[in-house]
């Protein structure tokens, strides 16, 4: 008897939707599969499909079998991005209906360049997700304390409502000026447009920022709201349709989605939009599930897909957390695993920039179409992959495992006419030159974001993952001293496997303002910690009520506390996972300060703490989860540094420096723990293509992660 499938992770990305299973003993199986936009749910089906044929077993005989599954996916950003969400009308104080086209003027160059930040002529606006037609101010004002000074007016709300739903609105969005202070108003002016509604019999869902996202800084909290009804409630419809199609397989779990902070929640959760982005989210949670199996304490996350480079940073064995991140040159308010990101990646269109005579990358991507060298592409500008694939570094029939074929001399035939001939280069340096200049971009990239957080690529692990990120691994870490450098095998299919690593877990966040100085008096302490303490209860009763939504029990839940704090007259806060469960004397605010002193010295330096002046602070955090099935990192008996003959392809012509070698080709399932290869050599999955230099060797460990080093013998330039 096959041991039963249990969990199943998704990452439904932008080029290629990865699928990832793992069965009972915690063995796991990657698919893959190309996205398909217009039905996400067949896309999930085909991978798989593709996954499950390892295991020579049917999405029908598996899907009954799964205890849990977690999506991931870029459609809601995509969606937001392409501004194809619902027509949202939006209600706000008087005089305040072009705060959110104005997007508080850092949106017109968020997502750009400092060269390009520095100019205003480069500065634009994107289009406001609600048009200022749809917007409406009624008046009501509640000053900074939280007092209603001017009262709701009530017939202004009726009369804005009905023209809203005169100007075709789909929802409803109500955000009043310091409403997560005193919300009040913001709910009487709910119940009054949801009574207006009922009136003219409109079926129209409603949205109030306090019910949503207290917090503050009015932007951030209307965008994020704006946002749960124009691009969460059409996503919602992606995810029933995602659901539907397992259940008609037999499914018997509750679909989760991947949330920015990290844990999972149901698709059914009030606060959807807290999904916007999860993908690369998965990549993160999955790379400190390793590290802390393997025993590393900081991780250099580095995710290369078809679009772009995203990388974060896992200190002692912590990731970072925005309260206040931008998506999608928007500003929002969703607690967001701290991730950058550089919009270049295996798809990247090349192009010579007209001015300067010099190759441009990105920032636009061929997605799931490749690039020139796929035929049906419909593509006719070079992408990196192109470069690639006349480079040797990809097999032309084996790209998806032979899903689609590609063709080199296509690629080559552009490459020498928009690359080669206007720099007067062969193609095969034109190509080696765009490889060469996107690594020393990601390169410096990975460098400086260490670098800026005081460390040295010395204290690190770096992982390597993402369905590009293997082809391009050594290119990136050569010479930055990483204590060791990491690819999964199943690296195609680590963000998925991320997922299938998340705790189901709630967190809801709100607002407070408190502040104690240095020596505050007992007093003060004591005031501080128990308006802490209320926050935490109002805060659990919301993630409860949503495990009671997924059919859990209070019993079930497993609440952790935490707060934002920073030093009064500093502008940055931080994170805090609370040393206590509950707050009430002095004892435990001194408690809570010393935790924040501990990891502010983490996160900067011990010598940068500057007690002088107080503590602040400014948000709590209450966080629930309830224990689920994790993949269990295979282990496999060492089988010596000799691979086995059958793992042995033949070779192919690889171009580097200037020249062409013979590659060794390996594939990469026939490889067995221990094995050592030394480069130039290229080991092969369906799913990914792993690159291995002169000057490189890998040794494939038990857990089958490969270990890249450089070897020293370097061919001169």
């Amino acid at each position: 008897m096959e041991t039963a499938v249990q969990v199943m992770g998704i990452d439904a990305g932008g080029t290629m939707t990865d699928t990832f299973f793992v069965r009972g003993d915690g063995r796991f199986v990657v698919g893959k599969a190309q996205s398909n936009p217009q039905d996400e749910s067949l896309a999930i089906f085909n991978s798989s499909e593709d996954a499950l044929a390892h295991w020579k077993r049917t999405v029908d005989d598996v899907y009954p079998e799964l205890v849990t599954c977690v999506y991931s996916g870029t459609a809601m950003l995509n969606r937001v991005v392409q501004r194809k969400g619902l027509d949202v009308g939006l209600i706000c104080n008087k005089g305040f209906e072009h705060v959110h086209s104005m997007g508080r003027a850092i949106q017109s160059y968020l997502g750009y360049a400092l060269e390009e930040r520095i100019h205003l002529n480069t500065h634009r606006y994107d289009e406001p997700l609600v048009p200022l037609n749809r917007t409406r101010g009624v008046t009501e004002r509640t000053d900074v304390q939280g007092t209603v000074v001017i009262p709701v007016r009530e017939a202004e709300v009726r009369k804005a409502t009905r023209e809203l739903l005169d100007e075709g609105s789909k929802a409803i969005v109500i955000c009043l000026l310091q409403s997560h202070k005193n919300g009040d108003s913001e709910r009487q002016v709910r119940d009054i447009v949801r009574d207006e509604l009922e009136k003219a019999g409109a079926e129209v869902p409603v949205f109030a920022s306090v019910d949503y996202y207290p917090a503050r800084k009015e932007s951030h909290r209307m965008n994020t709201t704006i946002l749960e009804a124009y691009a969460a409630e059409p996503s919602r419809q992606t995810l029933k349709k995602v659901s539907d199609r397992f259940k008609k397989h037999g499914a018997k779990f509750d679909l989760r989605v991947m949330a920015t902070h990290g844990g999972t929640i149901s698709w059914k959760a009030s606060e959807l939009a807290r999904t916007i982005v999860s993908g690369p989210i998965g990549g993160v949670i999955g790379s400190k599930l390793l590290g802390e199996t393997l025993g590393y304490d900081n991780i250099a996350c580095s995710d290369i897909g078809g679009t772009s480079f995203d990388m974060a940073l896992i200190t002692k064995g912590n990731f970072a957390i925005a309260a206040d991140p931008d998506m999608a040159r928007l500003v929002l308010s969703l607690p967001l695993v701290t991730m950058d990101s550089v919009g270049a990646g295996a798809g990247s269109f090349v192009r010579i920039d007209p001015y300067s005579g010099s190759i441009k990358l990105g920032p636009d991507s061929a997605g799931y179409r490749v690039g020139t060298c796929w035929p049906e592409s419909g593509l006719d500008t070079v992408s990196v992959s192109d470069c690639h694939v006349v480079l040797g570094y990809l097999n032309p029939d084996n790209f998806l495992g032979g899903a689609i074929k590609l063709d080199v001399e296509r690629a080559r035939q552009h490459i020498k006419e928009q690359i080669a001939d206007p720099l007067g280069l062969k193609v095969e340096d034109a190509a080696a030159g765009v490889i060469e200049l996107l690594d020393l971009q990601l390169r410096e990239y990975l460098r400086s974001n260490v670098a800026a957080k005081g460390y040295s690529p010395t204290d690190f692990v770096c992982f390597s993952y993402g369905g590009a990120g293997p082809v391009h691994t050594y290119g990136y870490s050569e010479g930055l001293g990483f204590k060791d450098v990491i690819v999964p095998a199943w690296a195609a299919g680590f963000s998925a496997f991320g997922c299938a690593c998340a705790d189901f877990e709630y967190r809801y966040d709100k607002s407070v303002d408190l502040a104690v100085p240095q020596n505050g008096s007992p007093e003060d302490k004591r005031n501080a910690a128990r308006a802490i303490q209320q926050g935490w209860e109002e805060l659990a009763a919301k993630v409860v009520e949503e495990f009671k939504i997924n059919g859990f029990d209070a019993k079930d839940v497993i609440l952790r506390p935490g707060f934002r704090m920073q030093y009064m007259g500093q502008l940055n806060d931080l994170e805090i996972v609370s040393p206590i469960h509950s707050a009430a004397s002095e004892g435990d605010w001194d408690k809570m300060v010393e935790t924040f002193e501990e990891t502010y010295s983490r996160v900067y330096a011990s010598a940068a703490r500057s007690p002088e002046l107080g503590f602040s602070v400014t948000g709590v955090i209450m966080r629930g989860t309830v224990v689920t099935q994790k993949p269990v990192l295979p282990e496999d008996p060492e089988e010596g540094p000799e691979p086995p003959a059958a793992a042995r392809l033949g070779t192919r012509k690889f171009y580097r420096h200037k020249k062409w070698v013979d590659a060794t080709l390996w594939k990469m399932e026939d490889l067995k723990p221990g094995n050592e290869i030394t480069g130039p050599a290229i080991i092969e999955s369906d799913a990914t293509t792993f690159v291995v230099p002169d000057g490189f060797a890998t040794t494939l460990d038990k857990h089958r992660l490969f270990h890249l080093r450089e070897t020293g013998s370097k061919v001169s330039h």
